[in-house]
Order: C-alpha cells, then structure tokens, then sequence
C-alpha cells in the first residue's frame, strides 16, 4: 500500500480522529487528535504493515497553544512507504506512549522526555537519557537561553563559549587518507604554536 493510499484508509478508518492531511513533495502527513494516537497508531502497525518506528520529534511552538507538537516518521518495509504522524498537545499535557509498539520509541521518547520535558504517559522507564539526573532545565525548549544556564557542577558542563581556533585539536583537512585526517591533540600533531 502506498502513503497515498495508507492516508485515505486511515481517513476512511478514522474520519473523527484526522485533523487534516497534506502532501509536499512527495512526503505525505497526517495530523492527529492526540486522544487518537494509540489507535491510529495500532491500525498503522497491525493493518497497514506500518512496521519501523523511523524517529520521533518534538516542536515548541511557544506563544501559541497547544506549545508542543509531536512528529512521528514511520515506514512501512513491505509497502516501501513513508508516513508521517502529526499530534499537538498542551504544555502540562501527556503524551500517550507508543514503545508498546515500536521498542525503538523508548529511547525516542526518553529524548524527547528529556530535551524538551514532554512526559509520555505509560512509558515503561522515563528517565533522563542525554542530562544527567536532576538537572533542572530542558535544553531544547525556546525559553532555554542560547548560552545556557549556570551550573553548579562546573566539572560536568560549562556554559561559556567553548574554544575553537586555537582550541586543543587540530585536523589535517587536505590529508591523504583518513587517519592523517583525524583530529589529534596538538602536541602529536606537530604544530603546537602556543
């Protein structure tokens, strides 16, 4: 089944749960009512063959309601079609989980958990996966400043401007095969000029 033919079934399927759907240069999208994800979802796996869990994103929309958008890529091996499913939700709004379904979301959401605060309602271990533990912000959001926060544990990150010329690596951009090309540390490099 195409993506042409997978967006008209679902629409069929479920005519309450489409918000809207588009194409734009041969990428289709459907967006969702969030309380219709899981089922669409579960149709999409089950009955469309809808069988790879490609990413899941998240957008801030800040100023505008709902602030968070949700972007799931699938793909379907048998049919060889791409499909995206669009949902929104409020700030303070759960999301349904769906690693249930796809074990690649887990660690998708988890991202998402942890860039963006978004919390997946019946996520099986929604924790924090690229920060560490108890760190208070989510970088991602659009009210997190471009040059961070302070932090009280200097050692783990910093938020000055990190160096870049004159900076502790150097590479070989011209060289003649890959090793001579990676970066090194500028003592083995032989063009320590500090």
């Amino acid at each position: 089944m195409t993506a042409v033919q997978s967006v008209q079934a679902l629409q069929e399927k479920f005519p309450t749960a489409v918000v809207s759907s588009a194409e734009f240069r041969g990428e289709h999208t459907v967006v969702l009512k969030l309380e219709n994800l899981v089922p669409v979802m579960t149709w999409l796996r089950d009955e469309l063959t809808y069988d790879l869990l490609l990413d899941i994103c998240s957008i801030d929309q800040m100023g505008r309601e709902p602030r968070w958008e949700m972007v799931y890529e699938l793909y379907s091996l048998t049919g060889r079609a791409h499909l995206r499913i669009r949902t929104a939700a409020a700030e303070e709004q759960e999301v349904p989980t769906v690693s249930h379904l796809w074990p690649t979301a887990d660690w998708h959401e988890r991202e998402v958990y942890d860039m963006m605060g978004i919390h997946f309602k019946g996520h099986p271990d929604l924790r924090r996966i690229l920060m560490w533990e108890g760190y208070p912000f989510y970088p991602l959001r659009k009210d997190f400043p471009l040059a961070g926060k302070p932090s009280e544990m200097p050692d783990v990150a910093f938020t000055g401007i990190a160096p870049l010329a004159g900076g502790p690596f150097v590479t070989s951009a011209g060289a003649s095969d890959t090793i001579k090309a990676e970066p090194r540390g500028r003592a083995e490099s032989g063009c320590d000029d500090r």
